[in-house]
């Protein structure tokens, strides 16, 4: 299985469990009405770059190309209080310097093998952030427009339901 069908298939079984906030956000809710922490343009660059990392572009554009960084920045913003954003953002800046540390340049400046190495060891050095960026990047992902029509099976005026139809093979999963 490929990284993409793997993660196809992971958003789909997540749909249980995703986080409130982050189910509230794909809905188009707002549940934080105290204050919330501002996104610089850095952090929203540094955000699209790991969020393509999470989902790069292959044969289906990435989650960079689908703006998973404008849905990160929205639901941290409208659905987590301030304290889950600070956590968040902490862990992002980390990343960040931890690239530094490592590397002497930023998470952006990096080619693409650092930049999965740096990712991988986020997994383990901060897996709350990680866990939290990869739940917010593939919700944003595959609710999105490139996401829905482009990763999945995409009907836009459904007919009857069908509720057991088998796949083809090589078949897309079906957007919801």
């Amino acid at each position: 299985m490929k990284r993409r069908e793997a993660i196809q298939q992971a958003a789909l079984m997540m749909g249980g469990l995703l986080s409130a906030p982050t189910l509230a956000g794909a809905m188009g809710r707002i549940t934080n009405t105290g204050p919330s922490v501002v996104v610089t343009a850095e952090q929203e660059t540094l955000l699209a770059e790991v969020a393509d990392v999470i989902i790069p572009t292959t044969t289906t554009p990435g989650a960079k190309a689908a703006g998973a960084e404008k849905f990160i920045v929205r639901v941290m913003r409208d659905c987590y209080p301030k304290k889950d954003q600070d956590s968040f953002y902490a862990g992002l800046a980390k990343l960040d310097a931890s690239s530094k540390t490592k590397f002497g340049k930023g998470f952006t400046e990096l080619d693409l093998p650092q930049k999965n190495e740096m990712v991988k060891q986020t997994m383990t050095d901060d897996k709350p952030f990680f866990l939290r960026m990869k739940e917010l990047t593939t919700t944003g992902y595959f609710t999105s427009e490139i996401g829905a029509t482009k990763a999945l099976e995409y009907l836009p005026v459904p007919g009857q339901f069908n509720g057991c139809m088998p796949l083809k093979p090589g078949q897309k999963t079906w957007a919801l």
